[in-house]
């Protein structure tokens, strides 16, 4: 994988932590605001990302409360982990833009067999960037892993983000993996001490032997 990707963490909604993480450089910062979530942001944290990029997590949200949570955060990204449609996504771009936003939207997949691609054919030219987590019995942060083999099979445009499972161990893994249009990973669930509260020693090594 390409020494410059991006490093997205993920559920995150502690404000010391989150500049710990940033502090280790990681690209993109993940905040849920999914209340099924046991990482969901319940309450603002008094200070958030300056440099790493804000992302905001939602599943089959109202685009009302979506565009009022990008304003209320400074969001970078929306990412959509639910079941949202194409014309969903449509929506809620016009209306970003015309509350003055302009940002990047996330389409997540729940990935298990190269048939499960096919239903990113519809979101190209959508959503800009796709994430492709672990098919699991949860909407996200089941901390498995899929056979990501299955993803040769992509051969859409449309950047996307590995997800789903990696851990403190898999740093060779990652970089022994390669697709034309993978631009980074996103961790979650198996760098936490705690359900919102990542490991910031583990993630130090993990991203060090990463960059070797």
């Amino acid at each position: 994988m390409d020494s410059g990707m991006k490093i997205k963490v993920c559920g995150m909604r502690e404000a010391e932590n989150m500049k710990a993480v940033e502090s280790l450089g990681a690209s993109m910062i993940g905040m849920i605001f999914w209340k099924g979530s046991s990482r969901y942001v319940s309450e603002k944290p008094k200070s958030l990302p300056t440099r790493s990029k804000r992302v905001g997590v939602f599943v089959d949200e109202d685009v009302e409360r979506v565009v009022q949570t990008v304003g209320n955060y400074a969001l970078d990204y929306v990412q959509l982990h639910g079941s949202e449609s194409p014309s969903y996504i449509l929506t809620l771009r016009r209306q970003l833009e015309a509350a003055g936003f302009r940002l990047l939207i996330i389409k997540a997949f729940n990935i298990a067999t190269a048939a499960d691609l096919a239903a990113t054919v519809d979101y190209a030219g959508v959503a800009d960037v796709f994430l492709f987590d672990t098919k699991g019995r949860q909407v996200g942060g089941n901390g498995e892993k899929f056979n990501w083999q299955v993803l040769s099979h992509y051969g859409g445009t449309t950047p996307f983000l590995l997800s789903g499972g990696i851990g403190p161990d898999d740093a060779g893994r990652v970089r022994d993996f390669s697709h034309p249009q993978c631009m980074g990973i996103d961790l979650n669930s198996r760098f936490e001490t705690c359900p919102g509260m990542k490991d910031i020693a583990a993630l130090s090594r993990f991203i060090d032997e990463l960059n070797k």
